[in-house]
């Protein structure tokens, strides 16, 4: 993996591209600086990950790495000077298949920008504190993106067209400072996060954030009407001083959720249980009772990801009955998944199989 990189006098550094050949990578936070110490990432610039970069800086601004897969960077060139004695790659940001891109490119090495559709997992540095606007413009395939804890400063439409994207990973504790609440502001589709520390095995909290629309009507008289379809504005407002409230999240769910998509709504409530950092009994029931009348709806999703463990923690929470479990047998034989259906098989076996009757004895003969 080859950055490009602004660096800045107070020894942090914007990352303008980069360029590699894996989909899912993680981007290191700190970098040999070109006179001696370290540079720390803190900003993402403008259009970074997308196909088309606009304003990029100058060579002769900017420093060039190597990253290997362990994480160790070295510095190629520094501000147009080369400091390895060796030609390096150029790299066609215009994707071009002419007979006058092959030309340029011919003998050497080309490397592809990682951005756009080819962008799929990102791990940011946990010192990032800024991201541009368009940063991940048209990154299609962008599913799942990892930021540390300390709030974020976001650019416009940020996430632009990127309609795969599902889950956000914060590595940090739920009552920590993070960046989650300027991360799910710039996204109006229904997103996962996770609030998943360094060293843990599993997250300490999951939420959903559903999906929602804007809509703004001129009156007569001129006056604006801003009105928003859906709970997801809602949720998405559940932070102060960029830390998580639980409690005001879990208000919202009772309030109603009709206009909201129940497959969302089915695995907010799974995640919230499954999870229950700060959950209080009473918002736990209600999340119990609407689960157990959508069991099915998060098993598709479990089946369809291949997710046992889920499964496992589904069947823990106990909120099936007889019909859920048979529905369930119905959906794992349709997803020809034998260990599901075991799984389902024996969970009903130990809730309903009739306990076998005490021995009695009779003293009197």
């Amino acid at each position: 993996m080859f950055l490009d990189v602004l660096p800045f006098k107070n020894d942090t550094a914007r990352l303008v591209r980069v360029y590699g050949d894996e989909p899912c990578i993680t981007l290191p936070e700190a970098l040999p600086a070109p006179e001696g110490g370290t540079l720390t990432i803190t900003e993402l610039g403008d259009y970074c990950f997308s196909e088309k970069p606009r304003g990029l800086p100058a060579p002769e601004e900017l420093c060039r790495y190597a990253v290997e897969p362990d994480g160790t960077a070295r510095l190629l060139r520094a501000f147009g000077r080369d400091l390895t004695g060796a030609s390096h790659a150029r790299y066609d940001l215009d994707f071009g298949d002419g007979e006058a891109s092959t030309a340029a490119r011919s003998g050497e090495e080309a490397l592809h920008p990682l951005c756009g559709s080819f962008l799929e997992e990102l791990v940011l540095p946990g010192s990032l504190r800024v991201i541009g606007s368009c940063a991940f413009y048209n990154c299609r395939r962008l599913r799942r993106l990892s930021a540390g804890a300390g709030e974020l400063t976001m650019g416009s439409d940020v996430f632009l067209n990127c309609f795969a994207l599902e889950t956000l990973v914060i590595r940090a504790r739920p009552e920590q400072d993070t960046g989650l609440f300027a991360l799910v502001a710039c996204i109006t589709e229904a997103v996962q996060a996770l609030f998943w520390p360094e060293g843990e095995v599993r997250p300490l909290a999951g939420l959903w954030y559903p999906a929602y629309w804007e809509d703004i009507e001129e009156t007569p008289a001129h006056i604006l009407l801003h009105t928003f379809s859906g709970q997801g504005y809602h949720y998405r407002q559940c932070f102060l001083d960029g830390k998580f409230l639980p409690v005001e999240y879990d208000a919202i769910f009772p309030q109603g959720h009709d206009a909201d998509d129940a497959n969302i709504m089915a695995m907010l409530c799974f995640d919230r249980l499954r999870w229950p950092w700060s959950l209080s009994s009473a918002a736990a029931e209600h999340y119990r009772a609407f689960l157990a009348a959508n069991t099915g709806r998060v098993l598709a999703r479990l089946l369809k990801a291949q997710d046992m463990d889920g499964l496992r923690a589904l069947l823990a929470l106990g909120v099936f009955d007889k019909d859920a479990f048979a529905a369930g047998a119905a959906l794992a034989a349709k997803a020809d998944n034998a260990s599901a259906a075991a799984l389902l098989a024996d969970a009903e076996h130990k809730k309903f199989a009739a306990r076998p009757n005490k021995k009695r004895y009779d003293f009197d003969f």
